[in-house]
């Protein structure tokens, strides 16, 4: 079968979407953009001004907007480099540059069949559905107003495409490198995602997928597959075979009634204290790049509560904008397009699950308040 490395014909899409959370870029863009996240759950704005403070410690600039920037930046020169044809845009969910601007400004350029990035790897609702559920109703919007219709795919999850992987491998055996000496050799590993409802996880993936009739749906096994592909990897490079390893969770903001994935990583340092760690590298594997979450929640929150303790931690650089990680999106692209014209081509996947599904069944990663229209899907 042809290699992806090698094809370079987008047909039949004729652009890709930079698809994200979005996040505030100063002190007055923290409570509208919690108010975007939050709409239609009644909650007060004095609620809101809480909840931003980790925000504001950073004066109020998310760093995810930079960094999609600069994924931006490397998935055009990748392309450039590479002869492949096809113009990026960006959009966000819920701050500039919006999704339905974006996709407004996609559809006045001529664009009409359009591949969809979304920046989270997993299955999930949140992860992947509320993302096609937002681009149905841009969509819509765009009808309304009279524009021509656009098709958009969502690129297949990917979790364990070599190109997200491998970065992950190089920057746990950077953090590693950044412990102390007496430390290093017998360090544990947490590697950390986003916690989501107990009941969100386990309807995570596609009905038929085995994955989702596993604890924690597909959501929870396709973190756990890359995380053994990152402790193998690390155990050959280091030659320790027996680290301690777990996947454990973070930004969690719920109600405390309903049930979330568990430990917290504050609550797994404190467990591994006890336990006699002599280190822990967090990994976070659920993030593409060093947003808040990362930057607040791991490097502010849990570097706090370790040096309390005293247990020695380093944290892992997420993907980014490496280029390995945008050779994959090219690699992911011209995949699609292949099999969109029929034409065998190679799925490139590292683990044990296999390349995820292309297109979304209709009770894929269903929303747990109510069936909602979404796209890209079957």
């Amino acid at each position: 079968m042809p290699d992806t490395r090698t094809l370079t014909d987008p047909a039949p899409y004729d652009a890709l979407l930079l698809l994200s959370f979005g996040g505030p870029e100063g002190p007055e863009d923290v409570v509208p953009f919690l108010e975007n996240v939050t709409r239609g759950r009644g909650i007060p704005k004095e609620r809101l001004i809480e909840v931003g403070k980790h925000y504001f410690l950073f004066d109020g600039i998310s760093p995810i907007n930079g960094q999609n920037r600069e994924l931006l930046a490397a998935l055009r020169k990748d392309f450039a480099d590479h002869g492949l044809d096809l113009p990026v845009f960006w959009g966000n969910r819920n701050w500039a540059p919006y999704l339905v601007d974006t996709l407004r400004e996609i559809a006045d350029a001529g664009h009409r069949r359009v591949l969809v990035l979304a920046t989270s790897a997993y299955a999930g609702f949140s992860g992947c559905r509320q993302y096609r559920e937002n681009l149905a109703d841009a969509l819509a919007q765009l009808a309304a107003e009279g524009r021509p219709e656009l098709t958009v795919d969502k690129l297949r999850h990917f979790y364990n495409h070599p190109g997200f992987v491998r970065p992950m491998i190089d920057a746990t055996l950077a953090a590693l490198a950044e412990l102390p000496d007496g430390a290093r050799e017998n360090a544990r590993l947490a590697f950390t995602t986003h916690s989501i409802p107990t009941a969100m996880a386990e309807t995570s993936g596609a009905p038929d997928d085995p994955a989702r009739g596993t604890p924690g749906g597909a959501y929870v096994a396709q973190h756990l597959d890359v995380a053994r592909l990152i402790v193998d990897a690390v155990a050959e490079h280091t030659g320790v075979t027996d680290r301690p390893w777990q996947l454990v969770y973070q930004s969690r903001s719920g109600a405390p009634h309903v049930p979330w994935l568990e430990p917290d990583i504050c609550d797994h340092l404190e467990a591994q204290h006890a336990d006699g760690a002599a280190a822990v590298v967090m990994v976070p594997i659920g993030f593409v790049s060093d947003h808040m979450e990362v930057k607040y929640d791991l490097d502010t929150e849990a570097v706090a509560r370790a040096a309390e303790l005293g247990l020695p931690v380093a944290r892992a650089a997420t993907v980014g904008a490496d280029p390995r990680f945008a050779a994959a999106v090219r690699e992911l692209v011209v995949e699609r397009a292949a099999a969109q014209r029929g034409e065998p081509v190679t799925r490139c996947a590292l683990g044990a699950l296999g390349p995820s599904h292309d297109v979304c069944a209709t009770a894929c990663c269903p929303n747990p308040r109510a069936p909602r229209p979404a796209a890209a899907e079957a």
